[in-house]
C-alpha cells in the first residue's frame, strides 16, 4: 500500500456520524476502528465545539493521510488555537472538571498528537496494526 490522503471540508456541526464513517472507511483492522473512532470523535467535537464554537458558518477540515505503517488524521478549525498551556495528555484532578478529559482521551487514543504553533489544527497518529 502506498501513501494516499484526502482532504475534507465540513461545516461545523456535532452530526458526526457521516463524517466519521467516510473518514474511516478505508481502515480494515478491525481492533483499531473503535479506537480510531473515539479518538477522532474527541478531535472533531472539540474542533466544532471550542474551536469553531459552534457556529455552523464555520468549517472544519481535515486531512486523512494513510502510509503502510500509520493512520495520520490532521483537523484544522477556525478557532484561535487551543494555548500551549492547555495541551495536556494529563486527566483533569477533578472528576467535575469542565475540561480536559477529551485532550486526555485523544492522548490515549493516539500514539502520535501534534499542535501547530498556532493550536488549531492538531495532527494525530495511529500506528497500524
Amino acid at each position: 500500500m502506498a501513501l494516499r490522503w484526502a482532504d475534507f471540508i465540513t461545516p461545523s456541526t456535532l452530526q458526526l456520524a457521516p463524517l466519521l464513517e467516510l473518514l474511516l472507511e478505508p481502515i480494515q483492522a478491525a481492533e483499531q476502528l473503535a479506537t480510531l473512532q473515539l479518538g477522532l470523535q474527541e478531535v472533531l467535537v472539540n474542533a466544532v465545539r471550542h474551536g469553531n464554537g459552534n457556529d455552523p458558518l464555520k468549517c472544519v477540515r481535515v486531512r486523512r493521510i494513510l502510509t503502510p505503517q500509520w493512520c495520520i488524521f490532521q483537523v484544522q478549525d477556525e478557532g484561535a488555537g487551543v494555548p500551549l498551556q492547555a495541551r495536556s495528555s494529563d486527566l483533569p484532578d477533578r472528576l467535575d472538571a469542565l475540561s480536559g478529559r477529551g485532550l486526555f482521551l485523544i492522548h490515549q487514543c493516539f500514539d502520535d498528537v501534534r499542535w501547530s504553533r498556532r493550536g488549531n489544527r492538531v495532527q494525530v497518529a495511529l500506528r497500524r496494526a
